[in-house]
């Protein structure tokens, strides 16, 4: 079993930049292939990026390719979600997974373990 923990959400304006970490604890780390997810009001958990146990592999979603990044240090035990020009639809909960497949899920139900969430919010 591995515990998720985010941060680094906040208030920021249209065009900014914030850095979202996820700490995990437990078991080995590197046995999980990673994923962000947000939700906002009224709407469905959603998937944003995932990265593979090695970090060689990462998917995102079309709605934030070219601004997101997503990365992973396995000797820190933390996952990232690198984020630039914030729009004020990506105002949501963010969520970190933890999965225990071998590829990179892109549902939620992909996904075994699930961090608190961290809000984000962007002002326009």
């Amino acid at each position: 079993q591995v515990q998720l923990v985010e941060s680094g959400g906040g208030l920021v304006q249209a065009g900014g930049s914030l850095r979202l970490s996820c700490a995990a604890s437990g078991r080995t780390f590197s046995s999980y292939a990673m994923g962000w997810f947000r939700q906002a009001p009224g709407k469905e958990r959603a998937f944003v990026a995932a990265v593979a146990r090695n970090g060689g592999n990462t998917n995102r979603a079309d709605s934030v390719k070219g601004r997101f990044t997503i990365s992973r240090d396995n000797t820190k035990n933390t996952v990232y979600l690198q984020m630039s020009g914030l729009k004020p639809e990506d105002t949501a909960v963010y969520y970190c997974a933890a999965s225990e497949s071998a590829g990179i899920a892109t549902r939620w139900d992909g996904y075994n373990y699930w961090g608190q969430g961290t809000q984000v919010t962007v002002s326009s």
